[in-house]
């Protein structure tokens, strides 16, 4: 069970290993990263409910919220509908977490009803509000797109005005050894492209 939030202002000495900020910066933002290793071991809602409290402070156009998370956890009857719409090898390590999650997004304002062009922007930003926090609290928190999109609007009952926007799993971290073999050597926080080429004063280059 998780006991503590981490309170640290200094890069975890795994991310230190393998990212060197280009600037001074929170280190929550580093420290953030996507491990697969899970134990399998269940979490307490008082564990990850926090997570989607993070979520729902998030910015968005006109307040709308586009956000909607739809979970299980391993605990729940739902469960196996979430772990089979797993593809492209998720199912290998991500039935080992504690809480699957479907993120899906309103793609209409609610004030008026009309296209809202940014929802996947702001459902963004609650993705990275969750995940930051799940970090905070030493949790696996790990996003996918490899699982059946089609299937998961069709079997979640998503409403027509809402579009399936990503997948994500949930748990305690376990060791790499606990992967596949092929996974292994993946499982560590990967660098990033410098400032420079992903910022332009003025124009694109």
């Amino acid at each position: 069970m998780q006991e503590s939030v981490s309170t640290s202002r200094e890069l975890d000495e795994e991310v230190a290993d393998h990212r060197d900020p280009d600037y001074e910066i929170d280190p929550l933002f580093v420290n953030r990263w996507s491990p697969r290793a899970m134990t399998g071991e269940p979490l307490d809602e008082e564990e990850y409910l926090p997570l989607f409290e993070a979520a729902r402070w998030a910015p968005s156009a006109f307040n709308n919220q586009h956000w909607r998370f739809i979970y299980a956890s391993r605990e729940d009857e739902e469960w196996d509908t979430f772990a089979d719409l797993l593809l492209g090898g998720n199912e290998e390590w991500a039935t080992d977490a504690a809480v699957l999650a479907v993120i899906v997004s309103k793609t209409t304002f609610d004030h008026n009803g009309e296209p809202a062009p940014v929802h996947s922007f702001d459902t963004g930003a609650a993705w990275q509000n969750l995940a930051l926090e799940g970090a905070r609290r030493g949790l696996a928190v790990h996003g996918m797109a490899g699982f059946d999109y089609e299937r998961a609007a069709e079997e979640l009952d998503v409403p027509e005005e809402f579009e399936v926007e990503a997948m994500f799993a949930v748990g305690e971290r376990a060791p790499a050894e606990s992967l596949p073999e092929e996974l292994q050597e993946r499982e560590q926080p990967s660098d990033r492209k410098p400032v420079d080429e992903i910022a332009f004063q003025g124009g694109f280059e």
